[in-house]
């Protein structure tokens, strides 16, 4: 028999049970593993292996017809799937007791609000099952009874987590939070008040979620959540293909799913790399940690009106980021301006997600160490900030660059990079109104508001040489030293060049007469 190339559910629920029994095995050795015992014409990618590790839980839920299929079975309403889980999630971050009559009714409400008609499920027993399944939930029961302490997230005051970090080292602690950016914003007050107001319709608002650890050595990759699958912006490309970790949804806000994802992924990390650390979160209604199977992360939740104290990302690293993110933004938009161009603040989604990408990337490990030090969750540190003076520089930039924009009511920085709209990331109660609009946008291919990319046309590689020989002559012709700068542009040139010799030489190869 031919050895086949494609894993069925079966096999990879034996991958996910094989790494629960060895859980110190690399995704490289249980891809090998897959292949000898599967015996299958080539090694799993190491993205396929760490895609179905995340997924055991949808495996695990499937009866054996599905298991002996080499696709999952997709679920028949995922819109309804989508809001109720979601729903279930905000219910037990109020930790508000659920029967599972409760969440048929409330199915049965859904499906209604949906208008699903004759679609709609039975809601038996045997539906709530595979429900539950599906989503990890666990018996329903009161958060009054003893199985509360289930619970693998606990509220905690200062003097038991003090004491909680003291078993753990500085590279083992981290803290996730989410943010909004508004990222065209105007640093005019009354432009700026008409963009946020506007936000709604012209879905300019992203949200960041951003995770480090206390010495600053590990920055996670931002997961960004955005108002369509695949904007305009993407050239009908999915965000992974374009090299960013992506969700969208019609208000680009966090979710219970979404965060019960990204934590979940975050786990399979830590087991990957033999870890075991602790994550320090805000209550948000989204950070819903329950009946989650994680082994390598603990997660410990602030208590409510403390986060502003002890709450790392909000002691500078946020402000860090958008120092940085601002940059980017305020140096393209005098560009524009020297251009004559009539929008200068206009920019589409994927260049302020590479902006975002690059700011988080720019921010040192040593501000990171900084931020964790300043609260109060460790001791503070009487000697000089080493750190202040780099965020300085850059808030110079950013009064340098106001000062050379047409800004008739100019915003400080500090109002420029704190802006209180920023702050309403769905940390508020989501409405059944807006449960149902978070998951009929799963299916978005593309904004239908007018979302608009850049203007500026492609260059062809003679006119991109040039601009970089004029960027070398002028490095070559002044006074200062800028051997970094010239090497980095001569490197680009050369990568363009050796691109275009490749595709010349392929060129000829097809266009030959024979």
């Amino acid at each position: 028999m031919k050895p086949s190339s494609s894993l069925s559910n079966d096999q990879k629920l034996k991958i996910c049970h094989h790494k629960a029994a060895n859980p110190s095995i690399k995704q490289s050795a249980l891809a090998n593993w897959a292949m000898q015992d599967f015996k299958l014409s080539r090694v799993p990618t190491q993205g396929t292996i760490s895609n179905i590790l995340a997924k055991r839980q949808q495996y695990e839920s499937m009866d054996s017809t599905e298991l002996t299929s080499k696709r999952q079975r997709a679920v028949k309403h995922p819109e309804l799937d989508n809001v109720l889980a979601n729903w279930v999630l905000q219910c037990q971050a109020h930790r508000v007791a659920l029967s599972g009559d409760l969440i048929k009714e409330k199915a049965r409400q859904f499906a209604r609000q949906l208008e699903l008609g004759e679609r709609t499920p039975e809601f038996s027993n045997g539906w709530l099952a595979k429900f539950n399944i599906r989503h990890g939930f666990k018996a329903q029961k009161s958060y009054g009874e003893s199985g509360s302490a289930d619970l693998d997230a606990i509220d905690i005051n200062m003097p038991t987590i003090k004491e909680k970090l003291q078993s753990y080292s500085l590279q083992d602690i981290y803290n996730m939070d989410e943010i909004g950016l508004f990222y065209r914003m105007a640093p005019d007050r009354t432009i700026a008040r008409r963009q946020i107001e506007g936000s709604k319709k012209d879905k300019t608002r992203l949200t960041f979620v951003f995770a480090a650890n206390a010495d600053g050595s590990h920055k996670m990759e931002p997961l960004i959540i955005g108002h369509a699958q695949r904007p305009r912006a993407f050239n009908r490309k999915s965000g992974e293909q374009l090299g960013f970790y992506y969700r969208s949804n019609a208000k680009a806000w966090m979710t219970g799913l979404i965060f019960r994802e990204w934590l979940q992924k975050m786990d399979q990390q830590m087991q990957d790399a033999n870890r075991k650390v602790l994550l320090l979160l805000d209550n948000a209604p989204s950070h819903v940690v329950r009946d989650l199977p994680l082994t390598n992360v603990q997660v410990f939740l602030f208590t409510a009106n403390t986060t502003s104290k002890i709450q790392p990302m909000d002691a500078g690293i946020i402000a860090a980021f958008k120092r940085r993110y601002r940059r980017f933004q305020l140096q393209d938009a005098i560009d524009r301006d020297e251009q004559q161009k009539a929008d200068i603040y206009k920019v589409d989604q994927l260049i302020a997600m590479k902006w975002a990408k690059a700011a988080w990337n720019d921010i040192s490990s040593k501000t990171i160490a900084n931020c964790f030090k300043h609260t109060d969750l460790f001791e503070r540190e009487t000697q000089k900030n080493e750190v202040g003076s780099e965020e300085q520089d850059i808030e110079n930039e950013l009064k340098y660059a106001i000062n050379q924009l047409p800004i008739s009511r100019p915003m400080s920085v500090h109002e420029l990079i704190n802006p209180k709209e920023e702050q309403q990331v769905a940390h508020e109660e989501i409405s059944d109104e807006d449960l149902i609009k978070l998951s009929l946008s799963q299916d978005q291919e593309e904004e239908e508001d007018g979302e608009v990319m850049d203007e500026n046309p492609a260059m062809s590689t003679k006119e991109k040489l040039n601009v970089l020989h004029s960027c070398i002559s002028f490095l070559d012709l002044s006074n200062s030293n800028h051997v970094i700068a010239h090497k980095v542009l001569r490197n680009i040139q050369f990568e363009i060049r050796t691109i275009e010799k490749k595709q010349t030489t392929l060129d000829r190869y097809f266009c030959k007469e024979y």
